[in-house]
């Protein structure tokens, strides 16, 4: 009888793990990053398994050049004893955000708001082949988070507060993503992070979640078992602790909950520097397969491992459990038959269908909170429209964090479109653009006021953390520019561009349209083909809209399982024409 595929997998890898010694072993169970010093000689020499391209040298100008490196790196292990293939890893998490030129779509938050699962799988579908193009074979992607607090800095990273829509969006995204995981054109993809990440007290990132045994099973672990379910390839563990236990730390919920009473047979990948922060070998005793050793913590954690081992503190068959977990996935992508990235993908990085995909994204994740006396739609025969704020100008502001750089980009870059490219481009009359509210277009028809956050990521968006002075609240000099033409009797329409819900109730009162935009990604004109009345509007709030600043004065903010806060709009929520 013939053994299937998954069957003969499972021979294959402990057949090669028969032939590991623990060096080679602890070495699969390391990542570190392509441009640390000494990386190509820590392949060969310290049996590298995966490698991760973070913020910081590229790896070439051009996706051929990436690959090449890529494939460098690939031909050192391929030159090892065992031959084992390296993944490599990227956080893509709205698209191949890390290489300039690539497609890049609206943020999960966005992506929520269509609710449209179609949609998603095929925005992972390209961000997969995209990111396969520039040479990985691995991301950390989807974050299936449930954000219950928008001072915390990561909101816009989740799909939504609901657990239903994050199932339904989770299973569109590990499918999109991983296809045929043997297909050069598909990726490992990596729930993230397990558990509680946007559910910590006060919002704070990496902070204490409080929440019992039973409220985490009801509201958290559900998105899980649905990417389970999908044969993720890897989740990874979060920076935050559960009742003060650190989640690296955690084996009831690393190995008793998700190994175990899942069924995960993927790999448990650690975030960064876990080792050294997280209490040394308890990572891996918690349930950690693979440690991202970066920043020093290489040979602390290779060291520091090996000694567990032979003082019997860490078990063989604690670090064989990794390592199958490992094997399994490299063997699953097809590794082993054709370990180097397929060239002939480059030329698919950014096209026009992959735009296209982006675009319609935009268009379906605008959400209509307020259009008084049908302001909108707006007629392309307008005489004079006046556009302000830069944010309508920046393909960088309107995409947010993880954009190009880690912390994003308040430029324009290559490839992408803006909101004022669009409404120029669909407006039949005289489009002004007034950067700062100062050019006293008072003339003007109307007035499409774009305002919002700028570009953040993780700890540095948290409401209230000392890197930074963000509020809740939009910005004085943003206030400012709804004020200045609303006052003057212009027809005011505003557009917010954000990672999360703010406190705008007096802003929406002041304007004749407010539209919640999220953050859009690369295709910005998207939403003049929606402000004109080309497309109508489809979006729906994935959260509970605050209508104070009070609301935010216990644990949470406004959500719809908890009737104590009355949001100004509930989760669901948003108009048409």
């Amino acid at each position: 009888m013939k053994l299937s595929k998954e069957m003969q997998i499972e021979q294959k890898v402990e057949a090669l793990l028969k032939q590991m010694t623990l060096e080679e072993k602890i070495g699969q169970m390391s990542q570190i990053r392509h441009f640390e010093e000494s990386a190509d000689a820590h392949v060969t020499e310290k049996f590298i398994g995966s490698i991760i391209h973070t913020q910081g040298p590229t790896p070439g100008e051009t996706a051929i050049d990436w690959q090449k490196r890529f494939m460098a790196l690939q031909k050192k292990a391929l030159s090892t004893r065992l031959g084992i293939p390296l993944l490599f890893a990227v956080d893509a998490v709205h698209g191949q955000n890390t290489y300039e030129g690539a497609t890049i779509f609206p943020h999960n938050i966005g992506l929520g708001a269509t609710a449209n699962e179609k949609l998603v799988e095929e925005a992972a579908r390209i961000t997969a082949l995209e990111s396969q193009a520039t040479g990985f074979n691995w991301v950390f992607s989807p974050c299936i988070a449930i954000p219950f607090n928008e001072k915390w800095g990561r909101v816009y990273e989740a799909f939504s507060e609901s657990t239903a829509l994050t199932e339904k969006l989770t299973k569109a995204s590990v499918k999109g993503h991983q296809g045929n995981l043997s297909d050069s054109k598909t990726v490992m993809a990596t729930a993230k992070h397990f558990v509680g990440d946007g559910a910590t007290d006060f919002g704070v990132e990496g902070g204490n979640t409080s929440l019992n045994a039973q409220e985490i099973e009801k509201l958290l672990l559900a998105p899980y078992k649905v990417a389970v379910q999908e044969k993720v390839g890897a989740v990874m563990a979060s920076f935050n602790a559960i009742t003060e236990t650190s989640m690296h730390n955690h084996k009831a919920l690393l190995t008793d909950t998700l190994k175990v009473g899942m069924q995960f047979n993927g790999i448990l990948v650690s975030d960064w520097k876990a080792y050294s922060r997280f209490n040394g070998i308890d990572v891996i005793n918690a349930g950690i397969d693979v440690i991202m050793a970066v920043d020093g913590d290489l040979n602390n954690f290779q060291e520091g491992l090996m000694a567990g081992v032979k003082d019997s503190a860490v078990s063989m068959s604690r670090i064989d459990d990794a390592v199958r977990r490992i094997l399994r996935q490299k063997f699953r992508l097809g590794l082993f038959d054709n370990p180097f990235p397929d060239p002939t993908l480059v030329d698919k990085i950014g096209i026009a269908a992959h735009r296209k995909v982006a675009k319609q994204a935009v268009r379906e994740s605008l959400v209509l909170l307020k259009n008084q006396q049908k302001t909108l739609p707006l007629s392309k025969e307008t005489k004079k429209i006046v556009v302000v704020g830069e944010h309508a100008n920046s393909s960088g502001l309107q995409s947010g964090g993880w954009t190009i750089n880690w912390q994003g980009t308040k430029g324009n870059y290559k490839g992408a479109t803006t909101i004022l490219d669009g409404i120029k481009k669909h407006a039949k009359s005289d489009v002004v653009f007034d950067q700062d509210a100062t050019g006293n277009h008072f003339d003007a028809d109307v007035a499409i006021i774009v305002v919002g956050e700028n570009p953040y990521a993780e700890f540095f968006g948290d409401i209230g953390h000392e890197s930074n002075q963000l509020e809740l609240t939009l910005k004085e000099e943003h206030q400012k520019y709804i004020k200045t033409y609303q006052e003057k009797g212009i027809k005011t329409v505003v557009v917010l561009v954000s990672g999360r819900p703010l406190v705008v109730t007096n802003q929406i009162n002041q304007s004749d349209a407010f539209v919640a935009a999220w953050l859009l990604g690369s295709e910005g004109d998207g939403v003049a083909e929606v402000l004109f009345g080309d497309y109508n509007f489809k979006g729906k709030l994935p959260h509970s809209w605050p209508k104070s600043i009070e609301d935010f004065k216990g644990k949470y903010g406004p959500n719809f399982w908890d009737n104590s806060i009355t949001p100004l709009y509930k989760i669901g929520y948003g108009l048409q024409y």
